[in-house]
């Protein structure tokens, strides 16, 4: 095998290309060679982005060109006790970021949550979807097309299905644009985030749609998924799993926990997440449900770039007799157990924190666990958002912890 310096030295002589590397090297002997070959440059110092604590073959299926790790603090927030149909328990939630405040603010709604007694959580639905384009000659042609995908889930499910040992085709949804039929696949992918499963079995079934109908694909994806943009179909129909979680947190523990009431706490959330969020055309009517997404997504293996769909929350929030009742709804909750950033040493070990590290028995009960747990920490992250909100105390919480 070549060594770092000579693979370096081949590829600024033009007889290697980067990705080629590990065709002469193990991985982390080509990932030392990228680095030489960058340290070159005056005022580099690719040291401590070498310094990485796990084989970099591990990371092959997740990165090309591999040069070392980016590390992010990690924290925890908790115990949070979750009372979900999947999950139920104590938990401590992991949170990657590099916002001061962040674990802290959870950590308090976490603690708000414990003093009520648990956080409720369920999953609405789930299901990861794709939404292939295809042409057709004009208007009729394109509605045939779309009355055949209609009477034909039974022989487009077979086709799909076939790709796969886990994913269950659950609808298959036409909508027509001019000569343009898209068709919108939903598929239930287990335990995991199932993107690239569902684009797999989605071009499996794309063949029977070309081959029995006048259509012809034009992309597997044509945008009505829709995948890691703001989409209103996401808000609405949903995407990955559909998440819920609550809480009644009682009038004097409201007052114990952020020194104000639950009718402030209402009011907060009625004028900025939904008077505010109206008026700025918002897909997602919250305080900051993104942040608690993003760090648990980077913490836990997820497709970072699915928060987009993540934030498309909803929080409510209403004084009751029995204290502050407050809710967060993430239509668009794109997560798994499996597959994708999970394999990752760090990730892995994290997600085993809350004891859901691999797939379910049954299939789908760990990644409904996961979404439930990300819920309920968002929840919390709302709870004291709003709480400090309303205290009038966000400020200097900031300017404590470093931010």
């Amino acid at each position: 095998m070549t060594d770092a310096a000579t693979l370096a030295e081949r590829v600024r002589a033009g007889e290697l290309r980067l990705y080629e590397l590990e065709d002469h090297a193990d991985a982390d002997t080509a990932a030392a060679a990228r680095r030489l070959l960058l340290a070159a440059e005056p005022g580099v110092d690719l040291e401590t982005i070498g310094e990485y604590a796990f084989p970099a073959e591990r990371a092959e299926s997740n990165v090309e060109n591999m040069i070392g790790a980016t590390q992010v603090p990690l924290g925890v927030a908790g115990p949070l006790p979750v009372d979900g149909e999947a999950a139920s328990g104590s938990v401590y939630l992991p949170l990657a970021t590099t916002e001061g405040a962040l674990v802290a603010s959870v950590n308090r709604g976490a603690g708000a949550i414990r003093a009520a007694g648990g956080a409720s959580t369920t999953v609405l639905q789930r299901g990861m979807t794709r939404a292939p384009v295809f042409e057709t000659s004009d208007v009729r042609e394109a509605a045939a097309v779309a009355d055949w995908v209609r009477g034909s889930l039974d022989r487009l499910a077979d086709a799909a299905e076939s790709t796969t040992s886990h994913g269950e085709l659950r609808e298959a949804t036409p909508y027509v644009v001019g000569d343009s039929v898209f068709v919108r696949f939903v598929y239930d992918t287990k335990d995991a985030m199932g993107m690239n499963m569902a684009t797999i079995a989605t071009r499996a079934a794309a063949d029977v749609i070309e081959s029995e109908t006048p259509a012809s694909m034009v992309a597997v994806s044509g945008n009505l998924c829709t995948d890691k943009k703001p989409a209103g179909i996401n808000a609405i129909e949903g995407r990955g799993r559909s998440v819920a979680a609550d809480v009644v947190l009682p009038a004097d523990a409201t007052e114990d926990r952020f020194g104000t009431t639950p009718e402030a706490i209402a009011e907060v959330n009625t004028r900025k997440n939904l008077l505010g969020s109206a008026k700025a055309a918002s897909l997602g009517f919250n305080a900051h449900v993104a942040n608690v997404v993003g760090a648990a997504f980077l913490a836990l293996g997820q497709d970072v770039a699915q928060v987009v769909e993540g934030a498309h929350a909803i929080t409510s929030v209403e004084a009751r007799e029995d204290g502050l009742y407050v809710s967060v709804t993430l239509p668009a909750l794109a997560v798994g157990t499996v597959g994708g950033g999970t394999g990752l040493p760090t990730q892995s070990e994290a997600l085993e924190i809350i004891g859901l590290a691999g797939g379910g028995d049954p299939p789908g009960t760990n990644g409904d666990a996961l979404a439930e747990v990300l819920a309920a920490g968002a929840l919390a992250g709302e709870l004291s958002l709003l709480g400090a909100l309303a205290g009038r105390h966000l400020a200097s919480a900031h300017a404590e912890h470093g931010r």
